[in-house]
């Protein structure tokens, strides 16, 4: 199980590595998403263009697929790149925006599982769900469930499709099918804010890069959104200034400000 300390030093490690990290991402969350990549210390490329996807994987460290504004030629590009991501071992990172909310992105999502063998899940707790049961869907991109209702779920779809699965909520939950690691964090402004799920997939990118274990490394991503949410609050004035702080909050993270406010 991973300590304030596990934290700390695989978020030295990815300082001191600067992993590149290839983003197949949504139009919304380009700039923020790239930017708190930035501020961790990570180098980012977001490219999706099908004829460079080969090439691009094939020199990433790490391999972001997001599925958050779709078209037929993204899914394209996004199956030439998580194919060659594959073949070289790199993580691979889906996250499921609006999984649930029309057929095409639960196909879409799917089809991923299947071709490109993602390493980590991590979404909503609605799309977490919806990956398994066709039953539930979302509210456009925003969870109708609770983390903890999705923890069952989440433990199925990584024992079946061998990936870790990372729900984000009021309660983050991190799981390989058996273990299960509790990020108790809740950040209220969180939500109000678009594309912190979205970063919190790029960040778990950059985790996976440098850390061997896909486990540790999702839940040490999601515990640093957690320890820069709990630095901006109070700080913050609303949804505007929680953004302009959290970028600054993670360049000036350090161990002391992870074994404060970090709740496992």
């Amino acid at each position: 199980m991973i300590t304030a300390q596990t934290v700390s030093d695989n978020l030295r490690k990815l300082k001191d590595q600067a992993p590149l990290v290839h983003n197949i991402t949504n139009y919304v969350v380009m700039n923020s998403t790239a930017n708190a990549l930035l501020s961790i210390g990570a180098s980012p490329v977001m490219a999706h263009a099908p004829r460079e996807m080969e090439d691009m994987a094939g020199i990433a460290s790490a391999l972001v697929l997001n599925i958050g504004t779709l078209s037929e030629e993204w899914v394209e590009g996004m199956l030439i790149a998580g194919k060659k991501a594959s073949e070289r071992g790199i993580p691979i990172i889906l996250d499921p925006v609006g999984a649930g909310a029309t057929s095409f992105r639960t196909e879409t999502c799917h089809q991923i599982i299947k071709h490109c063998q993602p390493t980590i899940i991590r979404g909503n707790a609605s799309e977490v769900m919806a990956l398994i049961s066709s039953e539930v869907q979302t509210k456009g991109v925003d969870s109708t469930q609770s983390s903890d209702d999705a923890l069952e779920m989440a433990k199925t779809l990584s024992l079946e499709t061998g990936a870790v699965v990372s729900i984000s909520g009021p309660k983050d939950y991190i799981t390989d099918g058996n273990k299960v690691i509790r990020i108790k964090n809740h950040i209220p402004l969180m939500p109000k804010v678009t594309g912190m799920g979205c970063t919190a997939s790029t960040l778990t990118g950059a985790m996976a890069a440098v850390c061997e274990n896909q486990l540790e490394a999702a839940a040490c991503a999601m515990g640093i959104m957690a320890v820069a949410g709990e630095i901006v609050t109070p700080k913050a004035q609303g949804p505007g200034s929680f953004q302009m702080h959290f970028l600054d909050a993670l360049y000036n993270m350090n161990s002391e400000d992870i074994s404060k406010h970090l709740k496992l």
